[in-house]
């Protein structure tokens, strides 16, 4: 194993009881207030420190949210995607520095949006309007074969051009998805789906799923294909596939679609109706396997049942390897006391007992409980899984995301996960939070650790390699996996690309993938120390791809008949008017 050296030799924490405000009064470093308050903006980053490879390629790019002050939490504002080009020079920037390019989805919720805000109601999960409910696009890009999309948990995947960052078309018709999750013929329909749809490059479609509410306050998976050639997409229920928090992730082997309820995120309708928040997070979580050729093979609508297994801790994050020859192989990167529907509040003390700062209310509560991360075997042939390997540790707080390498080579045989951890911060956990969960936690630091990015070796989850960050004001936030194109593929051979946010100033360091311990091998800054607010997904994306024609969606064929003549004459003109912009701008 190597490890930085930034890495203490003793544990990073003490375990203690729950800090009181007798016990605990000073400041500290909690997330960075810049993380949602700054305004995303063009850069162009200078080298600072290290050497820049000349044969990385490609661009990195982000999904985040719009800085929404209205909205009660910060994350639910419309999406921003930002690109960073991994060579100099590019996108407008001088020959020494690097492109950091920013750009609203000017999707037809956003226009609608701009063209009457007035009409659009903040809430607990988002706007509400006479429209619908808007698709934010805001959490996970999704590069394929020269086309760029954007998702979020409540809408259709969104495509934007790979170059402009420009509006292109939603996935599939409302009359191919069929039934909203939220019945109504809108000009917005409220679908909950999945951030991470999933791109099959053997069958070269998109899988990703739709939720409809159950009797019982649950929600039943449907399946949804998109073969990425037109405007429909097929839809099959499934018929046991039941959830009670979101899901959040598809994931596939090359037989298999897995599915599972996160259980991180809960709506509260108490919490919604204007109460206090009740729900709390689950202990464990449905899996379900479903086998694709099954699917295929049967007419659009056809109910099919998944195979139920069982895993704790609860998880928003997975990935199959495509070889299931022997069984269904997931590592899971779980969210252990991570409640996604605990946000900071304007009237909340923190863990330890101080007055939440200002500049993070809207922020989602952190984790109460260090990270898991496990691989699970399932068989399909017994329905008996099997926990293979699994990792948890005083100081894997807060595991935010990680670099995926999306060759077939590499989810066949993968050799390298890489992990960001953020730290525990007490600044950014309500003892309202706290409190709710009582006995199910564990006793809580009493400082804030360091945040960390680790290499795990795939099979045995051992630490092949880890690099610390000791200053807690570092927001390390989502790592991207760039790939050495002339060497083999499996998460060991490129770079990982890791942005952090900070109150000094955002900036972006470079890692070799072989061997992350030796810490940054270069990083970019922000010219003046500009902030970046919060980014969430990200992904590798090349730039030698050939731009793809395809017939795409007309937001004017789209609008359900009957919804403009439930707006009146004013807002159907207003949902016209952004109609015939869109044809406009897609030509």
């Amino acid at each position: 194993m190597t490890v930085g050296h930034r890495v203490p030799a003793e544990p990073v924490r003490s375990l203690r009881p729950h800090a009181t405000v007798a016990e605990r009064t000073e400041p500290t470093m909690p997330v960075p207030t810049s993380a949602v308050s700054a305004e995303h903006q063009d850069l162009d980053l200078r080298l600072v420190s290290g050497e820049w490879p000349s044969d990385l390629r490609g661009d990195a790019v982000f999904s985040a949210p719009q800085v929404a002050h209205d909205l009660p939490f910060a994350l639910f504002g419309f999406g921003v995607v930002c690109r960073l080009s991994l060579q100099g020079g590019r996108h407008g920037a001088a020959g020494d520095r690097f492109a950091w390019r920013t750009r609203v989805i000017d999707s037809p919720s956003q226009r609608l949006h701009a063209a009457a805000p007035e009409v659009f109601a903040p809430g607990p999960t988002g706007y509400l309007s006479p429209f619908g409910f808007p698709n934010c696009a805001n959490t996970a890009p999704l590069p394929w074969d020269g086309r760029l999309f954007a998702t979020w948990d409540v809408g259709r995947p969104v495509e934007i051009d790979p170059v402009e960052l420009t509006f292109r078309g939603d996935v599939g018709s409302q009359s191919s998805w069929g039934s909203p999750t939220l019945p109504g013929a809108s000009v917005l329909p409220f679908y909950f789906s999945t951030a991470h749809p999933v791109i099959d490059p053997e069958r070269q479609c998109l899988w990703t799923v739709k939720q409809t509410f159950t009797m019982d306050g649950g929600t039943q998976l449907h399946v949804v294909h998109w073969d990425g050639l037109g405007t429909e997409v097929r839809v099959w229920p499934i018929t046991n596939g039941i959830v009670y928090g979101s899901s959040h992730t598809v994931s596939q082997t090359r037989d298999f679609l897995v599915l599972a309820d996160s259980g991180n995120f809960k709506a509260d309708p108490g919490e919604m109706a204007g109460g206090p928040r009740t729900a709390t997070i689950d202990d464990d979580a449905a899996v379900y396997l479903v086998r694709k050729d099954q699917l295929l093979g049967s007419p659009n609508g056809t109910p099919h049942e998944g195979q139920p297994f069982r895993v704790a801790p609860t998880t928003g994050h997975f990935y199959g390897r495509w070889d299931d020859t022997d069984g269904v192989r997931v590592i899971f990167e779980h969210m252990d006391r991570m409640d996604l529907g605990q946000r900071l509040r304007a009237d909340d003390l923190d863990a330890l007992g101080r007055p939440v700062d200002p500049g993070l209310v809207g922020f989602y509560n952190t984790a109460m409980a260090p990270s898991t991360i496990s691989e699970v075997l399932f068989d399909p042939a017994t329905g008996v899984s099997k926990q293979e390997a699994v990792f948890c540790d005083d100081w894997t707080w807060n595991l935010e995301l990680s670099a995926m390498d999306w060759s077939v080579e590499a989810l066949t045989d993968p050799k390298l996960h890489h992990v960001a951890y953020q730290g525990y911060r007490p600044g950014a956990v309500s003892q309202r939070a706290v409190h709710l969960y009582g006995e199910r936690l564990g006793p809580l630091p009493g400082d804030d650790t360091p945040g960390a990015l680790v290499s795990f070796s795939r099979g045995s989850l051992d630490v092949h390699a880890r690099w610390d960050y000791p200053d807690p004001g570092d927001h390390i936030t989502s790592p991207t996996f760039v790939p050495r194109l002339d060497a083999p593929r499996g998460g060991q051979n490129g770079w990982v690309v890791l942005p952090v946010l900070s109150d000094d100033g955002f900036r972006v360091e470079l890692f070799d993938a072989a061997d992350v311990g030796r810490g940054p091998v270069a990083t970019l800054a922000a010219p003046n120390r500009e902030c970046v607010p919060v980014l969430l997904h990200s992904a590798w994306m090349r730039d030698d791809d050939t731009p793809v024609d395809a017939e795409r969606l007309r937001f004017a064929d789209d609008v359900p008949e009957g919804a403009l003549d439930a707006l009146g004459p004013e807002l159907a003109g207003v949902v016209r008017r952004v109609a015939d912009d869109l044809d406009a701008a897609l030509g």
